[in-house]
């Protein structure tokens, strides 16, 4: 039969989407893990987890009573698949770590022991079993993998007199040649179902033939079963999207074409590969850090923030990635037109990072003058798909977005090509962040910005650049005398005092994101200077308005009116004394849009922009402000000043009032009480939609 008639009959199999569930491996003490991925599944609503149970875990010191606890615990919350992986080195003929077991009978009383012992906290177990390392396996003791089929066919049928369901696993998309054997020798007739696995992403890593699909994959496997006259179930036991910070490819909307794609390909279950990310300076099970691409498969981060496609599922489930997929899809016809530029007949901004805070307020901006806008931006920061979508159904047809990482190269020069305008706010923007994981801060930062300037430098009309730079560059300013006043800290210079800190101040970099912001800052200068590029750099003070999500690391004037609103704790680091002078967003987007006006005039220059000596407050001064406008009485509580924090900023903004004529027109009360308005009405509390029910048999 062909693969084509397979198709057809894999396709009357299946009736209905897969069940969902999440695959993950658990280390001997890892307790707290296994508590930190059971809520997380709880909060993605997803009920059904396969993990690996290792026989030398199992017969190391402490192994049996690990196991034991952490299959009563998991089934507590969970459907259990174990997973059983190949046997102990020392139990191999010889050592290896693919090498069959000395005694293959050995194999198949451990998985009795462990049926009898467990079996009533799971309906299904797997076999992991497939010889699939020439390296490691030897193939002399079993040249025709005869052993080793006899012990799986041997295990099966024990499990099946325990009453319990086999699942037969290790088949890669394009290891058809295995399922071919294990058909031959009678295996897969003991056997209830069979499980694939593939990640996409990082093709290169992909063994054997070019992928050509799940419905075309499943076809041959089907078509091999159909031969033998075999219906056993087919599952993905493992999915995933490989994505590796080194290489740029730490693409959001990958992860999510990958588990669309697994759900919809006609089998009864799919697992995705891993809740959480691992931490890469961790060894894995072979005592050596695992490769980069597969350290980045989870659902969320080392650190247990949500990636994109969990916080999609968590706030509507599978059809609500399905319906972002749809929405940031764009037609092939439009794709053409677009990177031709033609067809448009005004000018095309294009805006990275525009699915964040600045980027939505001045794609807005645009949309409504009549500009097309495509947005560039990877959504791994929370709430930028909301903001997406909204921005995309207001303005239909005039904005599109392109889900990219500006660590790809290759994606940052084709944005460069498909701009006239071009806005670069894409970044890592957190300090704290930076002091964890400083070589992304800088992959984003500084080398994302410079992938970016090498497309500009390529570019036969290079389109006008504004760089979104920080007034963190200046370092802590510990230099300027202050006087400690009643409600903040002033300058005791009248000079300083009145028109704040100019762009002739000395550049001190503090913390790895301000090192990597500076380098990018600098950069931009630079290649404006040595290459002729339309470029300028724009130093930004605190800025605040709609569509903000603050946090205490970045969009503090949010953060603190959004705790107010929910009745939250406001933390006080230092003696809230700090000024910093705020600009709200409508004003950043009026100074953008004039840069780009005047680049023939301004280029090659670094601009500090801020509300001005006019528009500052300290951060005591807020809260009072934030208690006149309204019922609220935000809770404060304290915590020791943060290294490098400085004491006093506020930018002076006559550079570029002189060039451009810009100036703010919304002073600090009238801005916080429209951000405080907006935030009021469409604060949305959400609850988690289940995705299946618990019970996946």
């Amino acid at each position: 039969m062909n693969a084509g008639g397979s198709i057809l009959q894999v396709a009357r199999r299946a009736r209905r989407q897969p069940f969902l569930g999440v695959a993950e491996r658990f280390r001997p003490g890892e307790h707290d893990r296994v508590e930190t991925v059971v809520a997380g599944l709880r909060r993605l609503g997803i009920g059904t987890l396969r993990t690996k149970l290792c026989w030398a875990e199992y017969h190391q010191p402490g192994g049996k009573e690990w196991y034991d606890w952490l299959l009563t615990r998991l089934a507590h919350d969970v459907d259990v698949l174990p997973c059983f992986t190949h046997p102990a080195l020392s139990c191999g003929a010889p050592s290896r770590a693919f090498s069959r077991a000395q005694e293959l009978k050995n194999y198949v009383d451990f998985l009795d022991r462990m049926v009898i012992r467990h079996g009533a906290h799971f309906e299904w177990l797997e076999l992991w079993t497939e010889p699939d390392g020439r390296n490691d396996w030897n193939w002399h003791l079993d040249p025709d993998s005869a052993a080793v089929c006899d012990a799986v066919a041997t295990a099966a049928r024990r499990v099946k007199q325990r009453g319990k369901k086999t699942i037969l696993s290790g088949l890669c998309p394009t290891g058809v040649n295995w399922l071919r054997l294990t058909c031959e020798r009678s295996v897969i007739d003991h056997c209830d179902a069979i499980g694939i696995h593939r990640l996409s992403g990082n093709e290169e890593t992909q063994a054997g033939a070019p992928w050509q699909g799940w419905q075309e994959t499943i076809g041959a496997i089907r078509g091999i079963l159909d031969r033998f006259d075999l219906d056993p179930e087919i599952w993905i036991t493992e999915a995933g999207h490989a994505m590796s910070t080194a290489n740029g490819a730490a693409n959001g909307m990958g992860q999510v074409d990958s588990l669309l794609a697994a759900l919809d390909a006609p089998v009864r279950r799919v697992y995705w590969c891993r809740y959480q990310d691992a931490d890469q300076r961790a060894p894995n099970g072979a005592g050596r850090s695992e490769v980069d691409e597969r350290c980045h498969l989870g659902l969320v981060t080392a650190s247990g923030d949500p990636k994109l496609l969990s916080r999609l599922l968590m706030q509507g489930g599978i059809d609500n990635a399905r319906a972002l997929r749809r929405r940031v899809t764009i037609p092939k016809e439009l794709r053409t037109s677009r990177l031709a530029r033609v067809g448009f007949g005004r000018k095309q901004a294009v805006i990275t990072g525009g699915a964040g805070f600045i980027g939505i307020n001045l794609a807005d901006r645009l949309a409504q003058s009549g500009q097309q806008v495509l947005i560039f931006d990877n959504l791994s920061r929370a709430g930028v798909e909301e903001n997406l979508t909204w921005l995309m159904e207001k303005h239909r047809g005039r904005v599109s977005a392109e889900i990219a990482d500006v660590r790809d190269a290759d994606a940052a020069r084709d944005a460069v090509k498909q701009a006239d305008w071009l806005f670069h706010f894409a970044a890592q923007v957190a300090v704290t962040t930076s002091l964890c994981a400083p070589v992304e801060d800088f992959e984003i930062n500084a080398r994302g910005t410079l992938n970016l300037l090498e497309g500009l430098r390529a570019a036969d009309q290079p389109p006008g650049l504004v760089y979104t730079s920080t007034n963190k560059v200046y370092g802590a300013l510990s230099d300027i005398p202050l006087e400690c006043q009643a409600h903040r800290h002033v300058p005791i210079d009248p000079n300083v005092a009145k028109r704040g800190v100019a762009e002739t101040r000395a550049l001190d970099f503090h913390s790895p994101y301000g090192c990597s912001k500076g380098a990018a800052d600098q950069y931009v200068l630079d290649y404006a200077r040595t290459y002729g590029l339309p470029a300028v750099v724009f130093r930004m003070s605190c800025i605040y308005g709609p569509h903000q999500r603050g946090t205490e690391d970045q969009g503090w004037v949010a953060h603190f009116l959004i705790k107010a609103l929910q009745g939250g704790d406001i933390t006080i680091y230092g003696d809230g004394k700090q000024v910093r002078d705020i600009l709200y967003v409508e004003d950043l987007v009026d100074a953008m849009v004039l840069a780009q006006h005047h680049m023939p005039k301004i280029r090659g220059q670094a601009f500090n922009i801020g509300g001005g000596s006019k528009n500052t407050t300290s951060l005591i001064e807020l809260l009072d402000l934030i208690r006149r406008l309204g019922p609220l009485q935000p809770n404060v509580t304290h915590g020791p000043a943060r290294p490098g924090d400085q004491l006093y900023y506020v930018s002076d903004i006559g550079k570029f009032h002189s060039a451009t004529g810009w100036a703010p027109t919304v002073n600090v009360e009238a801005g916080v009480a429209k951000l405080m308005t907006w935030l009021s009405e469409t604060r949305d509390d959400r609850t988690v939609v289940p995705l299946y029910e618990r019970s996946a048999s």
